[in-house]
């Protein structure tokens, strides 16, 4: 089975239509499961908020949601120790590191550089720079 951790930067350029939404879509449909962190609901919601745009439900509806039972401190300790991340990012790749102890075993997919970085610094798969079609960040 193909998992991937997808973080909030794909999904919003999605939501959003941009450009390489359609390129991202099948890069998506391309596992069998997708994995995030509920903190992604409001970063999608509070984007959409802001710029008026109404989100479908359904949108999020195919989202495996990873719910930490306890405190992320030694997921955080070693994504730090890979690499800077701000609060958000952090959260994600440490989310990640909970939902699968072993990074090689899952994608970790993201738009941003840093992130993207600091997750294959931890042995995430992180696919290719650029999902097919897509280009630059």
């Amino acid at each position: 089975m193909t998992v991937a951790y997808v973080d909030s930067s794909v999904l919003i350029a999605i939501q959003f239509q941009e450009d390489r939404s359609t390129s991202l879509i099948d890069w998506l449909d391309g596992f069998e499961r997708l994995a995030c962190s509920n903190l992604v609901e409001a970063e999608v919601e509070s984007v959409c908020y802001r710029e008026r745009i109404e989100l479908d439900q359904a949108f999020l509806s195919d989202i495996s949601w990873v719910f930490p039972y306890r405190p992320l401190s030694l997921e955080i300790a070693k994504v730090l120790g890979a690499g800077y991340l701000r609060g958000a990012d952090l959260w994600h790749v440490a989310t990640a590191l909970y939902f699968s102890p072993e990074p090689s075993e899952i994608s970790f997919l993201t738009l941003d550089v840093r992130q993207r970085s600091v997750a294959e610094a931890l042995g995430f798969r992180v696919a290719l720079a650029n999902p097919p079609g897509c280009q630059g960040d």
